[in-house]
């Protein structure tokens, strides 16, 4: 019959309905054939490359800027640490930081900002990090501000460079110079010297006089580093200068009790020695003045124990006997100088005491109050009954 082929009789291969190429006639079936894609057009292709190199474009522009933006984040942060760490300029004034026992890193690093030693403490915190905190001992550390922080992780790891003395009402110059021997670069002799070598003065030293025992001013004082002996005794004359004027002492109110000033000094000396309490002294000076208006040796025991160089203990029969003008119970009068620092209280005490006819005391109570008489057998009932007291 002639007419269409059946489909299925056409021969192989037979075109596409819409005029495409069929697969080659290698594949013996449409089944074996691979799934057909159709190939896009040369525009079509060439937008879809162009959409693909604007998208890499704005990917590595944004690389860019984000790498370029760590990068200027890093240099700033290397340049800010170098700036912080190299501390450029000079050192500046001289601080003294206090480190307390037990205290905490952070907060030594916080005083060394406060202070103006480190411009950062969170730049000094990551130096650490790097370079290992430094054990830092408690004491006092003179320092400068705008250091680098190598000088200070060295003179933190070097321990405290500032030494305190601690100058007591009733110590001796001999004993000042034994604390400050206790400071690297100094000796007890060394002080001693300058103390003697009448270059300092205090405005209340008697002319001619070199000896500055009795006017060293009593309190605690910071030795910094590079620090003279002669430089410690200015400033312990000039704090003792400095307290005696604010207690009230000059040539007018020494004249006022029949004194100069350097002998209320004396007599402050000696009243903070015997009262030892400040609630005794007032009465104590006022036994020393009526002594001497009548002519009666001081008889004090701490004149005899300085005569001795001992600081406290009993007085014996040996020591009685000792020739020297400090022994009182043989001279009459003050002795030659001062016997020891006086407290505000015993200068004080010895500007204006208490009205009074005493001329004894004795320790009577364990509380350290004496009892003050007028006559010797008052004396003698009181001696007794700190004996009935167990007091020595």
């Amino acid at each position: 019959m002639n007419g269409p082929e059946d489909e299925g009789d056409l021969p192989w291969p037979r075109p596409d309905p819409e005029g495409r190429a069929r697969p080659p006639a290698r594949y013996e079936s449409a089944d074996d054939a691979p799934a057909y894609t159709e190939e896009p057009e040369p525009e079509e292709r060439h937008e879809r490359r162009a959409r693909r190199q604007a998208q890499l474009r704005r990917r590595r522009r944004i690389v860019a800027l984000v790498g370029g933006a760590v990068l200027v984040v890093i240099l700033g942060f290397v340049l800010w640490y170098e700036l912080e760490s190299k501390a450029l300029g000079p050192p500046g004034k001289q601080v003294v930081v206090m480190v307390k026992p037990g205290e905490s890193t952070d907060s030594v690093i916080s005083a060394l900002s406060d202070k103006g030693v480190i411009g950062s403490s969170l730049a000094f915190q990551i130096s650490n990090f790097f370079h290992g905190t430094p054990t830092v001992q408690a004491g006092s550390y003179a320092m400068h501000q705008n250091q680098t922080f190598a000088e200070v992780r060295a003179l933190l790891a070097a321990g405290p460079n500032i030494y305190p003395v601690d100058v007591r009402p009733g110590n001796t110059l001999s004993e000042v110079a034994t604390e400050v021997s206790a400071i690297p670069g100094h000796t007890a002799a060394s002080f001693e010297k300058a103390a003697s070598s009448g270059v300092v003065h205090s405005i209340f030293s008697p002319p001619g006089s070199d000896d500055l025992e009795g006017m060293l001013g009593i309190g605690q004082y910071l030795i910094l580093p590079g620090e003279t002996d002669l430089t410690i005794v200015q400033d312990m004359v000039t704090r003792f200068d400095r307290y005696a004027q604010a207690a009230g002492l000059s040539t007018a109110s020494a004249a006022a009790v029949g004194m100069t000033p350097y002998q209320v000094i004396t007599v402050a000396s000696i009243t903070e020695k015997e009262g030892y309490y400040t609630f005794n002294m007032p009465k104590v000076a006022r036994v020393i003045y009526n002594r001497l208006a009548q002519d009666i040796a001081l008889q004090m025991d701490s004149t005899v124990l300085y005569a001795i160089g001992q600081d406290g203990g009993p007085v014996t029969s040996k020591d009685l006997q000792i020739q020297s003008p400090y022994n009182t119970y043989l001279t009459k009068g003050l002795t030659p100088t001062p016997i020891c620092m006086p407290s505000v209280t015993a200068l004080k005490s010895a500007l204006d005491p208490p009205a009074g006819a005493w001329l004894y005391f004795t320790l009577v109570q364990k509380s350290g109050a004496m009892a003050f008489s007028d006559t010797f057998a008052e004396q003698l009932a009181n001696e007794n009954l700190a004996k009935s007291r167990g007091l020595p």
